[in-house]
């Protein structure tokens, strides 16, 4: 995995203050992008939430099957999509919440954290969230495809798991699954790839 692939992660969800230079994508644009993150039986139904203005994350599709993606291209300078359970909406809606009141790095966490910790703040036992993340210019619209040089990303939470509990290592691997933040509120396993050829 890249590092631009684990900055990303550790950053998800916040939205871009950068002006928009170009249009953004249509709905319609961000919808089918978003979902090619998912496993193909689960694209049609997902929730799309995504940008008809560049300052408002909002619900572009509804969906029925507990999986929510996000068109986070149509507002960041590369291409970057993710898709995740739904129980996990809580704790990222809070990211997103936490960010836009200004608080940045490590607060964020910090306020989530506690707020898990005191039950105010529901996390689920496990969830997946699956990642694609590319050059700008990485998806075209035109053909629906993504470029073979993006890079996937499968993340599953599993709250509070560590190296002991799980067998996984701390140390980030290009090769086979690892876990982040072990003993949080957001740990999870890790696991990379490329897009299909």
């Amino acid at each position: 995995m890249t590092r631009t692939a684990l900055v990303a992660v550790c950053v998800l969800f916040a939205t871009n203050s950068l002006a928009q230079t170009a249009p953004l994508p249509t709905a319609d644009q961000q919808i089918a992008a978003s979902v090619l993150a998912l496993p193909a039986d689960m694209r049609a139904g997902a929730t799309v939430m995504g940008y008809r203005t560049a300052d408002k994350l909002e619900v572009l599709r509804p969906g029925k099957n507990g999986m929510n993606c996000l068109a986070l291209f149509a507002v960041e300078k590369d291409f970057h999509v993710a898709c995740y359970h739904e129980g996990m909406e809580p704790f990222m809606a809070r990211g997103r919440e936490l960010r836009a009141q200004g608080v940045k790095g490590t607060g964020v966490d910090s306020v989530r954290f506690a707020e898990v910790k005191s039950g105010k703040l529901p996390m689920p036992k496990m969830a997946a969230m699956y990642q694609i993340f590319g050059k700008a210019g990485a998806y075209d619209a035109a053909t629906g495809k993504i470029s073979s040089d993006a890079q996937t990303l499968l993340v599953v939470y599993i709250p509070d798991a560590t190296p002991a509990t799980t067998g996984l290592s701390p140390a980030p691997s290009r090769t086979g699954p690892w876990i982040m933040f072990p003993g949080t509120p957001k740990a999870h396993i890790m696991v990379s790839g490329t897009m299909a050829p």
